[in-house]
């Protein structure tokens, strides 16, 4: 196991397709994600900024970047979280995302928060395989 960094914020993410806001007649589906942010450092630290890379199946790419999140630049102490809920819209059916937060730790430091890839399927709400025995 790798010893906890001093300024370190995990991210968690939960993707939710959103056929009620979607026309895919029209080609485009929206998408809901919700991330849980948690600093798992040893100094509150605030997050400041965030940038997302989202690509779609056909191969378009856009970045976004923008202060806070939802209007929100959450400082959190050790062992405290912040969730939100925000959406993308993308021109096919599937695609993914990937980003980070930049955040600064109360002593200055300065220090990103990656967020690992993740998938956005438009049959995301379809149950899973389920083996039958």
């Amino acid at each position: 196991m790798t010893p906890m960094s001093k300024y370190q914020f995990i991210c968690e993410v939960e993707p939710q397709y959103l056929g009620e806001q979607s026309t895919p007649d029209e080609g485009l589906y929206a998408f809901a994600y919700t991330i849980t942010i948690t600093n798992t450092g040893e100094v509150a630290a605030q997050l400041i900024a965030r940038h997302w890379i989202v690509d779609d199946a056909s191969g378009h790419s856009e970045e976004v970047r923008g202060l806070g999140v939802v209007g929100h630049q959450p400082l959190l102490r050790p062992g405290e979280s912040f969730q939100y809920t925000s959406g993308t819209r993308l021109r096919t059916a599937v695609g993914s995302m990937r980003g980070s937060f930049f955040c600064v730790a109360e002593d200055g430091t300065r220090f990103e928060a990656p967020v690992a890839e993740f998938a956005l399927r438009a049959q995301a709400n379809a149950p899973e395989a389920r083996v039958l025995h």
